[in-house]
């Protein structure tokens, strides 16, 4: 169990609740709610107008709302706004969003009531989740439709995902020991008001980076080695005089992959090539520069998935109410695009290097990676895959922060448009990992021409799991098994934990 303490949850915590582990609010959080939802009472007693406690919202928020109609209030924005489309939001996404929105009403400054935090904590903790569309959402006003999709399916509308099954939610909701939910003041406007969508999904695509980054320094290392590339542009005083913290990182993780290593020992001199190319030469400089910004990505993601997003904010110091702008997601919309950026060209480093080993006259190699070429073609057509999906990665990373358009009648005339740039990640998230499970069977295929001589220790250890996923090519054969099989050993963080490797990490050990 996962116990979420408002404000200060770990990255590390948001990738257990990713990954399926149950999540609750730590008890002493909800006196911060108690007080908060007791201001709204006041304020509404006091009949003074509270942006979308009292009043309509966006260019609606002008027309007072008579206190006999406060709760049709609250479910009508529920109802009209969970106007998503499209294919939903993988569960796992969903319940991290549903967890972050829990630890951002945590905070007390959104005016619900406690059982209104019981309701999402229930149906987190007995897998009761709200189907959302994935699309609809322009990063601001936060994410309005797909808050708006949970929000209903709290009150008993809409779909629920019940272990694989689609359920109308009172159905799904009785079924789990539930009664719907009836809003009190302010907390629809609460539930649907904030960035958790943009932000669950660009957590999702963040942890997955991870595990991507680090197999891809084991694939460039295992490719070099493959290569018979050498290991001095690894060299730590190379780095040092340049100063980049990621890109020393990355070359010593690079120089440890290959210690020990009789490959490297058997061309260590009098090697006629004076320098690789620049996929081999230059991983630390790539990757490094991946590593930092990715590391950046990071931090902004963490504030943000413990700030409060909604709007007005309670402030029970003095008993207001304030409105403002913490729903506009740019923040997520950056870290979003900046991540695209960021596996495009480690996708695009690894597909430079399948193309080196395929091709003799750069790798030294048989052409293709077969021993017979000409009658077997080899790895000619998982490098052209692999050139696809890097391609395809490139079109999915144009900016997405960089567009705006109005919407709520020019009232909402900026918009971050975090969720389309958080939504792509895990596409292309998908189209990295194969490409580097394809470089993984290309560095290990070539690795295999080498025989007697072996890598390292981490190297070996890594090239034995690649060989239980698929065995080493001598004829060709149905290629799609060996990439998929390669690609769950690369998604699972399989190959990194077969090195053994200490890797660089995307966040602090927490």
């Amino acid at each position: 169990m996962i116990v979420l303490r408002p404000g200060a949850v770990t990255l590390s915590q948001w990738r257990e609740i990713f990954h399926g582990a149950p999540a609750r609010l730590e008890e002493s959080a909800f006196s911060a709610i108690a007080a908060s939802a007791a201001v709204v009472e006041t304020l509404i007693a006091r009949g003074e107008p509270v942006y979308g406690v009292n009043t309509g919202f966006g260019k609606l928020a002008s027309i007072t709302i008579a206190a006999a109609d406060l709760a049709q209030l609250q479910r009508n924005i529920v109802l009209s706004h969970a106007a998503g489309v499209g294919a939903p939001a993988p569960v796992a996404v969903v319940r991290l969003m549903m967890a972050l929105k829990a630890a951002s009403l945590g905070r007390g400054a959104s005016g619900v009531r406690a059982e209104t935090v019981r309701m999402l904590e229930a149906m987190l903790a007995r897998d009761v989740t709200p189907v959302v569309p994935g699309q609809g959402s322009v990063g601001a006003s936060g994410d309005l439709a797909p808050l708006s999709h949970m929000a209903a399916a709290m009150i008993g509308v809409g779909e629920i995902d019940v272990g694989g099954a689609r359920l109308p939610a009172a159905e799904a909701l009785a079924q789990a020991g539930l009664s719907p939910l009836t809003l009190g003041p302010k907390e629809g406007l609460a539930l649907l008001n904030g960035t958790q969508y943009s932000t669950a999904l660009a957590l999702a695509a963040l942890f997955k980076c991870e595990t991507l980054f680090q197999t891809a320094l084991i694939t460039g290392a295992l490719s070099t080695e493959a290569a018979k590339g050498s290991d001095a542009p690894f060299d730590a005083r190379i780095h040092a005089l340049r100063g980049h913290a990621g890109q020393a990182a990355c070359a010593d993780a690079l120089q440890k992959l290959m210690e020990g290593s009789a490959i490297r020992a058997s061309h260590l001199e009098n090697d006629a090539r004076v320098q690789d190319p620049y996929c081999l030469r230059c991983q630390p400089q790539v990757m490094g520069a991946a590593f930092d910004i990715l590391r950046n990505v990071a931090a902004t993601l963490e504030v943000e998935a413990n700030g409060v997003t909604d709007n007005p904010l309670i402030i029970t110091e003095d008993g207001s109410a304030l409105s403002g702008g913490n729903f506009h997601a740019e923040p997520v919309a950056f870290a979003a695009d900046i991540m695209a950026l960021a596996m495009c060209e480690i996708g695009s480093l690894a597909e430079r290097r399948v193309a080196m080993l395929v091709d003799p006259a750069l790798s030294g190699l048989p052409a293709f990676l077969t021993p017979k070429p000409g009658l077997n073609s080899g790895f000619m057509i998982p490098q052209v895959t692999a050139a696809a999906l890097v391609s395809e990665n490139k079109q999915m990373a144009s900016p997405a922060s960089v567009d705006s358009i109005p919407t709520s009648a020019n009232q909402e005339d900026h918009v971050s448009m975090a969720a389309h740039g958080a939504r792509r990640l895990l596409p292309m998230a998908d189209n990295l990992t194969r490409v580097l499970a394809i470089e993984a069977l290309a560095a290990a295929q070539g690795c295999d021409f080498h025989a007697p001589l072996r890598s390292s220790a981490a190297l070996e250890s890594a090239r034995a799991a690649i060989r239980d996923a698929a065995p080493h090519l001598d004829e060709d054969r149905y290629f799609y098994p060996d990439i998929e099989n390669a690609a769950a050993l690369v998604a699972n963080g399989d190959l990194i934990k077969a090195s053994g490797a200490a890797l660089p990490t995307l966040w602090p050990a927490q």
